[in-house]
């Protein structure tokens, strides 16, 4: 059976994606999620996600900025040994890090589409806008697990851009509000 590839991520109202639990890569508003009211219920999805990850995958940014906290994290202890892949076409072999699981580099789509080809469940991609706008576009991605905040941002990395493509069509398998104004909202990919 063919693995499913989950993007899941935090997302500003105005579709902004990059900078959620800190400040970086210069984004005047990092730190956006902090900044709204913690719920547990709210951040569920998380919970119900770690279930059913078998693996990870990564752009090579967002690997460089999870493997320097998420090894440690007590909070990602059940992502330590599952294995990862990154996709790059410039980051080596030496560069990856001890200690966090089998990593694998990817180097292209084509790389990405032979591991869902595999047998195994579902591979989830954290962060990596840039990646999974790539994958998107080769139609490899088969869900979106999105948190939705209740913050306009302005600026900052998106990961559904005007670029002008294909339409995709979504269906929601599950959605859920709370009262700090995050929605849930699951979308499988319709083929």
């Amino acid at each position: 059976m063919a693995r499913e590839l989950v993007w899941t991520g935090f997302v500003s109202l105005d579709g902004v994606v990059d900078s959620p639990g800190a400040i970086s890569e210069g984004h005047p508003s990092g730190g956006w999620v902090p900044r709204t009211e913690f719920l547990p219920e709210a951040f569920s999805l998380k919970d119900e996600e770690l279930e059913e990850t078998t693996a990870l995958m990564f752009g090579r940014r967002s690997y460089e900025a999870f493997a320097l906290i998420w090894p440690g994290s007590e909070d990602h202890a059940a992502y330590r040994d599952l294995p990862k892949y990154v996709v790059s076409t410039c980051l080596e072999e030496d560069a990856t890090i001890e200690g966090w699981g089998p990593i694998t580099l990817l180097r292209s789509t084509k790389d990405v589409a032979a591991v869902k080809q595999e047998d195994g469940g579902a591979v989830f991609i954290h962060g990596s806008a840039a990646l999974a706008r790539s994958l998107m576009h080769a139609r490899l991605i088969d869900r979106y697990n999105l948190l939705i905040f209740p913050v306009l941002l302005g600026a900052g990395k998106r990961l559904f851009t005007a670029e002008e493509r294909p339409a995709t069509k979504l269906t929601l398998r599950e959605s859920a509000h709370y009262p700090n104004g995050v929605l849930k909202a699951v979308y499988d990919v319709h083929r």
